[in-house]
């Protein structure tokens, strides 16, 4: 005989779960009295929209469900952002939300929210456990459903007097993981159209990979010749050094790379749903009838064919079909040479630039950065014109190096970095974040220093909403408008929360800033003051303005 509570956190541990992220509530104190006597790290944060980001990079990171405990109410509509985030960026992950006592659904009670009706519609799975009996089925079935297919965000309301009851329940068992698999005619079909093409092209996104899938494929790829990019911010499916790489399939893409998708006669699109930003608003690739032949591998059937109509549909995981691909017998590459020119023209295009306007320049910033962290660090970062250094100037060679939301979910770096460095306290973390950026989130710098877990927030303070600013000087030429933010000393601001702090106002004062953020042993934030004028690594505001 448990409580509900007691079974909650039975559960999560048979399915091997041992830290999740959460700001606590009245609403789920029987979660958290159980959690004493268990060996679940609960890493408490400061805003359940942080603390759902963490779950979300766990998840990423991992392929296991990201766990987060948040309370009704507000508590549960703060956390939105990151189910958002989990559901357009394919992660697994269960949020747990404390309800209203059962005796008071219904009535408007304090702080009540009906959270299938107002999650529905952006998590993968809804549900609410009115038996605390049912607690074991209910997550066993909330793991499948987060990790199988298309994987996602599953969300749990527990009333309050559910968690304090006592039941007689079955022990819990780990989920089952559901695998699906590439047939031999589904492969023997995709190696008669690579015999038949001339210029294929390879795009990497979506979920369900792993290091052991990264390393198959890149032997594959290597094997065939096959050019290859990653979709927007899954840059760590692919070693951006190895011969075959050719960029990044993302927002503003060389024009190179874009040319070459167009142009391609087969594109093996392997895991991603191939969406807006890495279509470039569906032009690279046409909705509903590709120009190109598509072979689309994916792990949810329900995705195949539902945005693009391919000439091959693999209903497969990532991890298997790279396994199925690596061991396909290679045929002629007639394209190898495109392949090395496609490689060499991302080389050029992910050479910083030396100068820029203003006192600090970012090109030799990312520059010196490539030389000093290894290949193992974390990049996190959220959404802004800033993160356009870390996409395209660095040059990432490691699975579980990036944590970045397809969804440009803003404030998502510093929360995303203090999951990174729980999770790998041995590597170096590094978040990137824009003034406006780290402002949503950055009180997680406090759950970082709580934690000890020294992570580096480079902070890129331009003094406004840059995104915004740039497309209003390019639609509103001059006629500035809400996008211009005052903000607060950063660096004095992380030493308050018992951090360590830098200002660079040069360029050559970054090197030295950085080295003694490492050195401090303290989670550390790094203010870079960059002009406004530098909005983008090829043009300035001004020439937007004036459309240059």
């Amino acid at each position: 005989m448990k409580t509900g509570g007691q079974l909650i956190v039975d559960s999560l541990e048979a399915n091997g779960v041992d830290r999740i992220y959460s700001v606590p509530g009245e609403s789920y104190l029987a979660v958290l009295d159980a959690l004493h006597d268990s060996k679940i790290r609960n890493i408490v944060c400061r805003q359940e929209g942080g603390a759902a980001m963490m779950a979300d990079c766990h998840g990423r990171l991992t392929g296991q469900p990201g766990i987060c405990f948040v309370t009704r109410g507000p508590g549960a509509t703060n956390a939105s952002p990151g189910i958002h985030i989990a559901m357009q960026d394919s992660t697994p992950m269960i949020l747990f939300i404390g309800q209203v006592a059962s005796h008071a659904r219904e009535r408007e009670a304090f702080q009540e929210v009906d959270y299938r009706a107002f999650f529905g519609p952006i998590a993968k799975w809804a549900t609410e456990i009115d038996d605390a009996a049912r607690i074991p089925e209910i997550l066993s079935r909330a793991f499948s459903v987060a990790t199988s297919g298309r994987p996602g965000p599953v969300v749990i309301s527990l009333p309050e007097d559910m968690l304090t009851s006592v039941v007689d329940a079955p022990a819990a068992l780990p989920y089952t993981p559901v695998e699906t698999r590439p047939g031999n005619a589904e492969m023997e079909e995709l190696a008669a159209l690579l015999k038949d093409a001339r210029r294929p092209f390879v795009i990497l996104g979506g979920s369900r990979w792993n290091e052991k899938a990264v390393a198959d494929f890149e032997k594959a790829a290597e094997a065939w010749s096959l050019p290859v990019g990653c979709s927007f911010r899954r840059q760590m499916l692919f070693d951006h050094l190895h011969p075959s790489y050719a960029g990044d399939v993302g927002i503003g893409p060389n024009p190179k790379l874009a040319a070459a998708i167009k142009d391609a006669d087969l594109v093996l699109l392997v895991g991603g749903r191939f969406s807006e930003m890495p279509s470039s608003d569906y032009t690279l690739m046409k909705s509903p009838y590709p120009d190109q032949k598509l072979v689309h591998v994916h792990a949810d059937a329900n995705e195949l064919g539902r945005v693009y109509r391919p000439t091959l549909a693999i209903n497969a995981s990532s991890a298997a079909f790279a396994k199925a691909f690596a061991g396909l017998t290679p045929g002629d590459a007639p394209w190898a040479g495109e392949t090395e020119r496609l490689h060499q023209a991302y080389l050029d295009w992910s050479t910083p630039p030396k100068t820029g306007p203003g006192a600090v320049q970012m090109g030799p910033i990312m520059e010196y950065l490539e030389s000093v962290l290894p290949e193992d660090a974390i990049f996190t970062n959220g959404a802004g014109n800033y993160a356009t250094w870390v996409h395209r100037f660095h040059r990432f060679r490691r699975f579980a190096t990036q944590g970045a939301p397809t969804s440009g979910s803003m404030g998502y770096g510093t929360p995303a970095a203090v999951a990174a460095k729980a999770l790998f306290p041995e590597r170096p973390v590094l978040a990137f974040a824009g003034d406006g950026c780290f402002m949503m989130n950055g009180q997680e710098f406090a759950t970082a220093v709580q934690e000890n877990l020294p992570i580096i927030v480079v902070v890129v303070n331009n003094g406004i909403y840059g995104t915004i600013r740039m497309h209003q000087e390019r639609e509103y030429p001059g006629r500035v408008s809400g996008t211009s933010i005052n903000n607060p000393d950063f660096a004095a601001l992380a030493r308050a929360y018992g951090g360590h702090g830098e200002t660079v106002e040069k360029t050559e004062e970054f090197a030295g800033a950085f080295e003694r953020a490492q050195a401090s042993g303290k989670p550390a934030l790094i203010e870079i003051k960059l002009d406004p004028e530098a909005i983008t690594p090829a043009k300035t505001l001004t020439d937007i303005r004036e459309k240059r």
